[in-house]
């Protein structure tokens, strides 16, 4: 079930006036109800998964309490192994579904390579929609358990529920159980202006998705599906399009996840934050799927040493994180790839910083002017958007061939010419999707400036309010792309 579906448009007020309907007092049986909506959310794509989502989530409950036993009696020995096990577990589940057709496609081709006739054989299994999310949820509260961040929980039904719950179950955000767990404690009550503060979220978040990424995902789609019918100029567009389609599609997901819990009364953490108001690379993932990078930084970077052991160390340390987040992303060297430039990128931003100090200090740069900023700005765009390229494409050989046919056809001027002309919106859409830009850029640049812009929204007149809902909704309801016969459209992190 979608965010952008029908579907949820029936389900989701169902949920929530159900919920509100049974007393306070009666908090399990609101949380009962909450996990089988979860649970009847999951199963609408495949119910059998759910069965595998019950295993994982069963799988890292006993392991906390039994990490949280051998705590209690100080045997960190035995707490280390059960710790140690539900890894291995659950990662070989992730590797099972995720990536054991990759391993068996990359040993055919070294298999090829050797002169070996035999190959082996393909797996026919589907990849479970979020179980990359949920697995990395469950794995972090066991490690909590361990570090003593949180009591391991009792409650099979409300951990379930933890690791379930149906806004941010298929992509993220990443919650922790220091902040979420805690909260299915607590009777929430029906508050209105919470509520109209998370349907404004919602609706931020249906416009970043179907008027700015479903659109944007028109052009962009065709030209990296038949690249060398394009020019470089037409390429460099679409990549430069894409890096905007990717944001306000999982950007857009992580809103409606916020905002759906927020009507509910939880609160999940942010997961963007004006990413490309970035000045530095370092600077873009401190607000790039913010949940997946803390995870990494709390649960791999810290455990390998981090910055503790020395600064190449620390290189080493960081481009391992970065790989692994390729991998996390897709069982495609494609992926890897992405990863290791963006941690290539860190590595050679840090080892140079006291070097490009310098330089500054003797060129007098005042790093506070707009017009600094603004280069740093443009800089990491684009070097955080080559990334792109190869999320993008379907494959490290695709990926370079469209890089060489870039190079090779190369007419910066049809940029805004030709390139603009082919893109197949009418002159109304394209007024549309600048609009749709224009408001984007307006609330990121607020959002830096550390501006709550929903409570803003929220505490300006009447007449003002309803001229943004009713804006919002014309322009979702005029420009949104619905697909082919009006069909909602998956988001794009629904696939890790």
């Amino acid at each position: 079930m979608l965010f952008n579906s029908l579907n949820y448009l029936v389900f989701f007020p169902i949920v929530v006036l159900l919920y509100f309907a049974i007393p306070g007092k009666y908090l399990k049986l609101r949380n009962l109800w909450l996990l089988a909506a979860s649970y009847f959310f999951y199963m609408n794509w495949n119910a059998a998964y759910a069965l595998l989502l019950f295993g994982s989530t069963l799988i890292t409950y006993l392991a906390g309490l039994g990490i949280g036993m051998a705590v209690n009696r100080n045997k960190t020995s035995l707490a280390k192994w059960i710790l140690g096990g539900s890894f291995v577990i659950n990662l070989a589940i992730l590797f099972f579904y995720k990536y054991a057709n990759f391993f068996v496609e990359n040993c055919n081709r070294i298999l090829g390579l050797a002169g070996r006739k035999e190959q082996l054989p393909f797996l026919d299994v589907l990849l479970p929609v979020g179980i990359s999310f949920y697995i990395f949820q469950a794995l972090g509260y066991t490690m909590d358990v361990y570090r003593g961040k949180t009591h391991a929980t009792k409650n099979l039904f409300r951990y379930m529920l933890f690791v379930s719950f149906f806004p941010q179950l298929v992509a993220g955000p990443i919650e922790r159980s220091s902040n979420l767990l805690g909260q299915f404690e607590e009777e929430h009550r029906f508050d209105v202006d919470r509520v109209r503060q998370g349907l404004l979220i919602m609706l931020w978040g249906l416009f970043m998705k179907i008027v700015i990424a479903d659109n944007i995902a028109v052009y962009v789609n065709a030209v990296y599906g038949g690249y060398m019918g394009y020019t470089g100029a037409e390429i460099i567009l679409a990549t430069v399009l894409f890096a905007f389609q990717i944001y306000c599609d999982f950007g857009g997901y992580s809103y409606l996840a916020i905002g759906s819990a927020k009507v509910l009364g939880f609160t999940l953490m942010e997961n963007f934050h004006a990413p490309y108001q970035a000045v530095s690379v370092k600077d873009f993932w401190k607000r790039w799927h913010i949940s997946l990078t803390g995870w990494f930084r709390d649960y791999l970077y810290i455990p390998l040493g981090g910055n503790r052991k020395g600064k190449l160390r620390k290189y080493i340390n960081t481009f391992i994180v970065f790989f692994v987040s390729g991998m996390w992303h897709g069982a495609a060297w494609s992926y890897v790839i992405w990863g290791a430039l963006n941690g290539i990128y860190l590595i050679i931003e840090e080892a140079t910083a006291g070097f490009r100090k310098r330089i500054k200090e003797k060129l007098q740069v005042d790093e506070s002017r707009f017009s600094y900023r603004l280069g740093c700005g443009l800089v990491t765009f684009a070097l955080v958007d080559f990334t792109w390229l190869f999320f993008r494409a379907e494959g490290v050989g695709q990926a370079l061939d469209i890089i060489r046919q870039t190079i090779v056809s190369l007419q910066l001027p049809q940029i805004f010419g030709l390139a603009v002309n082919r893109m197949g919106f009418s002159m109304q859409q394209l007024t549309a999707l600048l609009v749709a830009f224009i408001l984007l850029a307006v609330v990121d640049v607020m959002t830096d400036k550390g501006k709550d812009v929903c409570s803003l929204v929220l505490k300006q007149g009447i007449w003002f309010r309803w001229l943004v809902y009713l804006g919002l909704l014309f322009m979702i309801m005029m420009y949104g792309a619905y697909g082919l016969e009006y069909t909602q459209t998956e988001f794009i992190y629904f696939q890790f």
